[in-house]
């Protein structure tokens, strides 16, 4: 469609997810909702003995059923997340790509540790058998850009593709380069982001951070906004979506499920929290400004909630240096408490969460969590029904990466 890049607006049509306590949109909003927690002792092959042992693990994947084999044998668990999780997307969005210009569907993704699972096994090879047992997918397999590859060519997607290389808040710096692709002609993109770092090489990379949660005890290894808070549970998995200009997803009578208003990000000193507050604050106002939204006009927030006392603090006073008095009366919610932060797909994932706490109007709860020691209308215990128009989604990297996104329930839905 001809239509001005100023007046094509970006509309999420799909959500495909892949996580830890449900995989499907019913599914995983029905744990969601209910605030079930999921996380438990890791499991996975190789990953005892080492100082992390909780984690968020999607238990019930076999990628043999979602996944055809010629791509299982090149790609890493994480693109296999993200191969499923395009397909449940592109399922729910009813779109029909073979019917579509293949320049004008696009595929975005953000990667924070690539394909170390693959990378791993290709190097035992390589150091106890020799060159010659390793294989040609070592070169593509663990890459950044692996899962919107593959995306692409299983789709036959030739329109604007990318990869956003980042930690936790490229889940939604994605969506800012998706809205792009959009206002520049592009009629669809999918997007999101999948994370796999459960696997001995990948845990060994995350043991440096001193955000990483090492208690033992599901139950209080992830305490976000409370006194008790330790560090965040890693976890995997994720979510991936599919955007549309507006007009061209609304003449093929798509379901219009969220409207993507604006985005902001920032960056800030790594490892220093106190930082961050300025940064997110800085972040979240530039989503609002480029949304066209007061501040008054938030409904509830998605909160980053990293889990650490010093970060915690930061993230409540950003929402107050921006939303003022009303910061401690909008509702705050962080659902990842239950099933874990899975670096870049935790943001997707707060992404879908938000879509279907507009569709529900319903803000799901904080599991686990009781003592809030923050200045904020924390959600727990139980799910909040309460009228939803607009949706504020935060997120910040342990690079030190701050990123906002505005959601707003399309008008007339209820």
């Amino acid at each position: 469609m001809n239509i001005p890049a100023a007046e094509r607006r970006t509309v999420i049509t799909g959500l495909g997810i892949i996580a830890p306590n449900g995989m499907g949109t019913d599914a995983f909003w029905k744990a969601t909702r209910e605030g079930v927690s999921v996380l438990d002792r890791i499991t996975r092959e190789g990953c005892d003995g080492y100082p992390l042992r909780v984690a968020g693990e999607v238990r019930a994947f076999d990628p043999g059923v979602m996944v055809e084999e010629r791509f299982l044998v090149q790609t890493d668990r994480f693109s296999h997340f993200a191969m499923a999780a395009a397909d449940l997307a592109l399922q729910n969005a009813q779109l029909r790509t073979e019917e579509m210009p293949a320049h004008r569907v696009g595929v975005v993704t953000a990667a924070g540790s690539g394909g170390g699972e693959f990378g791993q096994r290709e190097l035992q090879r390589l150091w106890g058998k020799g060159p010659s047992y390793v294989g040609p997918y070592q070169s593509i397999a663990w890459f950044y850009a692996a899962s919107t590859g593959q995306i692409s060519i299983r789709g036959g997607f030739k329109g604007p593709c990318g990869v956003v290389a980042s930690d936790e808040a490229g889940g939604l710096d994605a969506f800012a380069h998706a809205a792009r692709s959009i206002r520049n002609g592009a009629d669809a993109v999918v997007v999101g982001a999948t994370e796999a770092p459960l696997a001995p090489y990948s845990m060994v990379c995350q043991l440096g951070y001193p955000e990483l949660s090492r208690s033992e005890d599901p139950e209080r290894a992830y305490l976000p906004f409370t006194a008790e808070a330790c560090g965040f549970v890693p976890a995997e998995g994720g979510a991936m979506l599919v955007v549309e200009e507006e007009a061209a997803a609304r003449a093929r009578g798509a379901p219009v499920r969220a409207v993507v208003l604006g985005h902001g990000a920032t960056f800030t000193r790594s490892s220093r929290w106190d930082r961050s507050r300025e940064g997110l604050a800085r972040a979240i106002g530039a989503a609002l400004e480029r949304s066209g939204c007061a501040p008054n006009e938030i409904d509830v927030v998605f909160a980053d909630a990293l889990g650490t006392v010093e970060a915690d603090r930061a993230e409540a006073l950003a929402l107050a240096d921006v939303l003022g008095p009303r910061a401690a009366r909008v509702p705050v919610t962080a659902p990842k408490a239950g099933f874990g932060r899975a670096y870049g797909g935790a943001a997707a994932l707060d992404v879908a969460a938000a879509v279907l706490a507009l569709e529900h109007g319903t803000v799901p709860p904080t599991p686990r969590v009781t003592d809030v020691c923050h200045d904020l209308d924390l959600v727990t215990c139980r799910p909040r029904g309460v009228e939803l128009r607009t949706a504020l989604v935060l997120s910040r990297g342990l690079m030190g990466s701050n990123a906002a996104l505005v959601l707003r329930r399309p008008e007339g839905e209820i």
